[in-house]
């Protein structure tokens, strides 16, 4: 039985309807993908798509007119409630984990405003960081985030504006960088590309210039559904019809890949603003396509990425389903291979 589920989600910065009875095409059948059950440095583009690209998805946009229409805190959650040893080790790992973190710079949240931005600093100040929170309007900040909490800084940081920019709000206080940005919908075809792309890219430019390592994206499922033979997809064909959001996502996946920082890339499902209802699963790239997952869970992964050292290096896919069997962080970044 499919985790599935027909209210709407935001999936790649969009949100979208979805609809069990459309079809989810498999071009090239041989390949394996999977779907959830319940029982179980160079920079290529430096501006906007040019003409090679459109012409490259040309098969993507023939489909349009036939598919359309149709943290202390770690000892008591959720991913660490296990039995005997097992709890034992995660919860000491865990522990130690926090005890260095809290001891180091600062992690600065791009998109902090945003619904899974905010909930990625909330998140991280429960846990004991300190937390500089990058956003593009301070007003904005002034009521979404806390303004009481000596640990939270705020600074403005538009991704669009440039890596010198960025570097001057990101500064050597900073230890670590998560990208939580995401492009509005609107009628802005470029919107994309200034933020899921060159956004992302001004960002590891600024990091590489200050000397910050670690970098942790918040991407999307099916950024690379053509390649998975995921053309058809309706998810794949509504998300790329405005701007290419997800081809986009996926060129600046390619260029924090060359740029020899250490990172973790988070491919989430269709984003849910309801507390979390199912188990987390986790698979290598290019495995999902389709399902939903909480903010509140993908907030979660996105910090735990960045104290694991067993998610370095790598891409995860991520949903939630009730049915899934509960594994400790540990387990589930070990359980992905590096490629």
């Amino acid at each position: 039985m499919a985790c599935n589920d027909s209210r709407l989600f935001r999936l790649g910065g969009q949100e979208i309807s979805r609809n069990p009875s459309l079809p989810l095409t498999l071009r090239n059948p041989t390949r394996r993908l999977s779907t959830v059950h319940c029982s179980h440095s160079n920079h290529s583009l430096p501006y906007p798509p040019s003409l090679s690209i459109i012409k490259s998805t040309s098969k993507l946009f023939s489909a349009i007119s036939n598919t359309l229409p149709n943290i202390m805190s770690f000892l008591t959650s959720d991913s660490t409630k296990m039995e005997g040893s097992d709890f034992t080790e995660e919860a000491t790992e865990a522990t130690e984990i926090y005890i260095n973190a809290i001891e180091k710079k600062k992690i600065f949240v791009a998109g902090a405003t945003g619904s899974t931005g905010k909930r990625i600093v909330e998140r991280l100040l429960a846990k004991g960081f300190r937390v500089k929170a990058g956003v593009r309007d301070l007003d904005k900040a002034k009521t979404s985030l806390p303004q009481d909490n000596p640990a939270l800084q705020i600074v403005k940081a538009d991704v669009t504006e440039g890596s010198a920019k960025l570097a001057d709000a990101i500064s050597d206080d900073s230890e670590a960088v998560i990208c939580a940005t995401g492009c509005r919908s609107g009628w802005d075809l470029y919107a994309p590309w200034k933020v899921d792309n060159l956004g992302t890219v001004n960002l590891v430019d600024a990091c590489r210039k200050l000397g910050v390592k670690r970098f942790i994206l918040v991407s999307s499922l099916l950024v690379n559904g053509a390649a998975m033979g995921q053309i058809l997809n309706p998810a794949y064909i509504f998300l790329n019809v405005f701007g290419l959001t997800l081809i986009a996502k996926l060129r600046a996946e390619d260029y924090i890949r060359e740029s020899g920082m250490n990172y973790t890339i988070i491919r989430p499902g269709g984003l849910r603003n309801e507390p979390p209802t199912g188990n987390l699963v986790m698979e290598p790239e290019d495995t999902l396509y389709e399902g939903t997952i909480s903010r509140d869970q993908v907030a979660e992964v996105a910090i735990e990425a960045l104290i694991r050292p067993q998610a370095s290096y790598k891409v995860v896919e991520i949903v939630a389903c009730a049915g899934a069997p509960k594994r400790s962080y540990g387990d589930l970044f070990s359980s992905i291979t590096q490629r």
